[in-house]
């Protein structure tokens, strides 16, 4: 990390503000090439995080822009090291020219997430709250934002630590005794841990069960909406977006490929996919629609079954009911509740469970709906934002421990010798290290940070 780099932080777009990032040992001399303050103060002479407002010149010298200029020195900044930035007029020209300008004095562009990464091999951030970065950066929905934010600050790090720390003592004081036998040091039995072991394990536990709320937040409920046709999918899909996304006509079959959206309904983001109707079809085209549906519907986590609430069910709504009460999660969607109803929410409630009357239409029901959707996702007694595991390498880390402090009890409980339970719970602690950043290898760690933009 003897290099000192720079990228923009604010990407491509034209935006009101851009910034330039510099980070490394030579980065406030950098800025100082770079930077003439209206002042005449040179960026190595002020104090950190202090603005300071001048002209921001490019490779030959010529001023490019009127900007802004803040410096922080190491280690009270976010990478750990001295940095700078540039508080730029959002053209892309400037910001690229003086991105050019500070590779002219010796600075190189930064790879993806090196920023971050820096502040993790420097001791300010470890793992999970770097992870927490470009959580919080893709956040899609308040909730989302509010569990990255906390483990960001650190709950998630803080309490791994805690449970790392009671296994730590178990082992610090297990190889005190047998390493300095002639010390006046409590005899090592291990009954005397069996209730840090069961609290090690609740807590492990209740961590392990937070990735599937988790994987919510983080990828959303993969939603499909599926009904013959004619039923009012995409009017639905129109109805919950807000917007005509998909075309609707009084056409039979209209739709006959999937289209997939995004939509917020409260803390849950459904990725939704509408879907041809499920029928018997002559047609070719349709029936590889038909097929795509039933696909859609077997990978869904939710299913929207919709049926025309104006018409008698028929053989199509039975096939459709029996595709949606194979998914995970299934509401029934009666459509069409502003014309005289046809079919019994009772009816149809009795094979999908929760029913609701809507009109695509005129949007009734359509709020109560939502209310439906969000409320069979809301966490219930979970654990706390930032403390909610949101990605496969936290959850079969923690998953790993788990195992080990049950086998370390197993153990236990068959009297074996101390040093075969201290190998489940040196086993436990190295996979907990894996989360924070304690353990882990440096293959895994290019991985994670491989996901960041650059300039972060």
């Amino acid at each position: 990390m003897t290099d000192t780099i720079a990228a923009i932080a604010t990407g491509g777009a034209v935006t009101a503000i851009g910034v330039i990032r510099v980070s490394g040992r030579n980065a406030i001399s950098a800025a100082d090439s770079i930077f003439r303050s209206k002042s005449g103060i040179k960026m190595c002479e002020t104090i950190d995080r202090k603005l300071m407002y001048g002209e921001l010149l490019n490779s030959d010298g010529d001023v490019i822009d009127v900007c802004l200029c803040t410096v922080s020195r190491a280690p009270n900044s976010y990478s750990g090291e001295d940095t700078a930035e540039f508080h730029c007029h959002g053209s892309p020209v400037v910001l690229t020219e003086g991105l050019r300008a500070l590779f002219k004095v010796g600075v190189r562009q930064a790879e993806a997430g090196e920023f971050t990464k820096r502040a993790f091999l420097n001791g300010i951030l470890d793992l999970s709250q770097a992870e927490a970065v470009i959580d919080l950066i893709e956040a899609e929905t308040e909730a989302a934002a509010l569990n990255a934010a906390g483990q960001l600050c650190g709950m998630l790090g803080n309490k791994i630590e805690g449970i790392y720390d009671q296994l730590l003592h178990i082992s610090a004081h297990f190889f005190a005794v047998i390493d300095y036998p002639d010390e006046d040091i409590d005899a090592f039995e291990l009954k005397n841990y069996i209730a840090s072991l069961l609290e090690a394990e609740a807590a492990l536990a209740g961590l392990l069960d937070s990735f599937g709320r988790g994987a919510i937040l983080k990828n959303g409920v993969l939603t499909a909406i599926i009904g013959k046709p004619n039923v009012g999918k995409s009017s639905l899909l129109n109805a919950l977006l807000g917007y005509e996304r998909a075309i609707v006509t009084p056409v039979a079959g209209t739709t006959r490929d999937t289209i997939e959206e995004k939509i917020r309904l409260g803390s849950i983001l459904l990725r939704l996919t509408d879907t041809a109707g499920i029928r018997e079809a002559d047609d070719f085209v349709e029936k590889l629609g038909v097929e795509r549906a039933r696909g859609a519907a077997e990978s869904a986590r939710l299913v929207l079954a919709v049926f025309d609430g104006s018409r008698s069910l028929d053989d199509d709504d039975r096939a459709v009911i029996e595709v949606a009460s194979r998914a995970p999660y299934h509401i029934a969607v009666l459509n069409k509740s502003d014309l005289k109803p046809q079919i019994s929410a009772d009816e149809i409630q009795k094979r999908l469970g929760a029913t609701y009357c809507v009109s695509a239409l005129t949007g009734e029901g359509i709020g109560a709906l939502a209310d439906g959707v969000g409320a069979m996702f809301a966490g219930k007694g979970e654990a706390p934002a930032g403390e909610i595991l949101t990605n496969t390498r936290q959850a079969d880390a923690v998953r790993r421990a788990l195992d080990s402090i049950r086998q370390a009890q197993a153990a236990l409980g068959a009297g074996t010798t101390p040093d075969a339970v201290l190998t489940e719970i040196e086993s436990a602690m190295s996979a907990l290290g894996e989360i924070t950043g304690r353990t882990v290898r440096e293959d895994i760690t290019a991985r994670i940070f491989e996901r960041f933009c650059v300039g972060k």
